[in-house]
């Protein structure tokens, strides 16, 4: 994270002007170019620099998106995809104004094939909506990045989420995709087919593009089972070291834990304040299977025996529905328990992921790093993809606790590089790591900026996001 790389791109004023002017005559009032319009769609859930667009169209089906795109190709113009909002590396910001695409009016779930356990959606479409519809099918989208995410957003930033260990990330649950390309025309990436080995793979290639190759329009995705039974549950170690020792030991025992969750003793003390638990000030996992009676029940005493070998406490477990969701909420609202710590101070979200073997001297590396630098900063992860955030509490108003958090973000980044991790596990990259991932990377950050020069040669497409400018 670098307040240095939220530079503001040059504007094409003369472009903007008569592209506001086509829009308007095209579009009428979808779109809108009023300051609160347009404050609304530029703003990040970090201390990032917000950067407005010039204007704002609520896109109702593929043929506005195609209006838009084609207006600002022809006079090079930016195209800001805009979902609900959520990202948290500045992605929905206009660093060279433009038009931002607001996509939830399209909000359709276009075709449910429960046989083949998929569906279509468009990308307005939110996580929880989605779910909401298919209840009564029998089926789930499991990915569940905590906040009630829209689907093109999830599929933009390659999203994951407390259930990633089980169940993947965006880019296993996505099928196909539409996207309109440069020439405002629409394209298919793929077709509902579980494989495919013809051409490339042109699906992944747009999920994870953070909106810089293209919009999407629509999004088929791999549905899941509800299971028979859940179970979930809660224990607390004596050190974070014994905690992460038992998340490794879970996953190379090939337990088929569904949710495995990391909080620190700052986060519980947290946690407990704001979500109302009475948990110990401890190191704990949170836990969830996914099965039958026999299943959860089998992978719950398995597990108590590993944490057991590790210095757990005793392993609460529980198979009703409302202990579990009281669980998950307290651990969705893990951010805004972080910021109650110190309601003064801003909050900094940050992630990295390592091989799962390196989980253990990550987190006690980067906590020692915390202690070191007085930083109040609770850590809560997905423990078992060897994923964690740092929600860093710090006073954005005075330099020298930003250059602090920043010095602690660099360095936890370059700690997950050197463990042969990444920098971002389901944040992404755009504005606020581009530094880090050319570090990541390597030569074959020129790769992808040759595959970005050829499919949008103008950039249009959420500049500055993910790389500086691909022209240079």
């Amino acid at each position: 994270m670098a307040l240095k790389d939220v530079v503001s791109g040059t504007r094409n004023e003369a472009g903007i002007a008569a592209v506001l002017g086509v829009l308007k005559q095209q579009l009428g009032e979808k779109l809108q170019t009023g300051q609160s319009f347009r404050e609304q769609h530029a703003h990040t859930t970090t201390y990032l620099t917000t950067q407005l667009p010039d204007g704002v169209v609520f896109a109702e089906n593929s043929d506005d998106v195609k209006i838009v795109v084609k207006a600002c190709a022809h006079h090079k113009v930016p195209v800001i995809p805009f979902g609900v909002g959520s990202s948290l590396e500045g992605q929905v910001n206009a660093p060279s104004g433009g038009i931002s695409i607001d996509f939830s009016r399209m909000n359709r779930i276009i075709d449910v094939n429960a046989e083949d356990l998929d569906v279509t959606v468009e990308p307005g479409v939110t996580r929880e909506q989605l779910n909401t519809y298919l209840r009564d099918t029998g089926l789930f989208f499991p990915i569940d990045p905590g906040a009630n995410a829209s689907i093109g957003g999830m599929a933009s930033t390659r999203a994951s989420g407390t259930n990633a260990v089980r169940y993947g990330t965006m880019k296993d649950n996505v099928l196909a995709l539409t996207v309109v390309t440069a020439d405002g025309e629409e394209i298919r990436t793929g077709r509902r087919a579980r494989k495919s080995s013809a051409g490339y793979d042109l699906t992944r290639l747009f999920v994870g593009a953070e909106g810089t190759l293209g919009v999407l329009t629509s999004v088929t995705l791999r549905l899941q089972g509800i299971p028979e039974k859940i179970s979930g549950g809660v224990c607390t170690f004596e050190s974070i070291k014994s905690a992460c020792d038992a998340v490794i030991t879970t996953i190379q025992m090939g337990i088929p834990v569904a949710r495995i969750e990391l909080l620190d003793d700052v986060q519980i003390r947290a946690c407990n304040a704001y979500s109302g638990l009475s948990y110990d000030e401890k190191p704990t996992l949170f836990l969830e299977f996914h099965g039958t009676e026999e299943t959860t029940a089998l992978q719950s005493q398995q597990f108590a025996e590993i944490a057991a070998e590790f210095g757990s406490s005793d392993f609460k477990w529980t198979v009703d529905a409302r202990e579990r969701a009281k669980l998950w909420k307290a651990r969705h609202d893990a951010y805004w328990a972080s910021k109650a710590l110190a309601p003064h101070l801003d909050v900094l979200s940050t992630d990295i992921c390592v091989p799962i073997s390196r989980f253990a001297e990550c987190v006690t590396e980067t906590q020692a790093d915390i202690v070191e630098n007085g930083l109040l900063a609770p850590i809560v992860g997905h423990a078992g993809d060897g994923n964690f955030h740092v929600l860093v509490l710090f006073d954005g108003k005075d330099a020298a606790s930003v250059a602090n958090t920043e010095a602690f973000v660099a360095r936890l980044n370059r700690r997950a590089i050197a463990m042969d991790g990444t920098c971002t596990g389901e944040h992404g990259i755009g504005q606020g790591k581009l530094s880090f991932l050319e570090e990541e990377a390597g030569n074959a950050l020129n790769v992808m900026l040759a595959i970005k020069r050829s499919l949008d040669p103008d950039n249009i497409f959420n500049p500055g996001k993910i790389f500086r400018d691909p022209r240079s």
